[in-house]
């Protein structure tokens, strides 16, 4: 069985984004991370498929 290099690691792009917001969120009182969270909603066009 032959080994592939990956050329994109989705769990380390993953740990890497979680660890970004939790940084940016911890410094935010309530009240900042709900109008995050809204105006984040409000940009984004993309839906999750369930």
């Amino acid at each position: 069985m032959k080994t592939i290099e990956k050329q994109f690691d989705a769990v380390k792009y993953m740990r890497e984004q979680r660890e970004q917001l939790s940084d940016k969120l911890s410094k935010m009182s309530k009240a900042e991370i709900i109008e995050y969270f809204r105006k984040k909603k409000s940009e984004s066009k993309i839906k999750p498929d369930a």
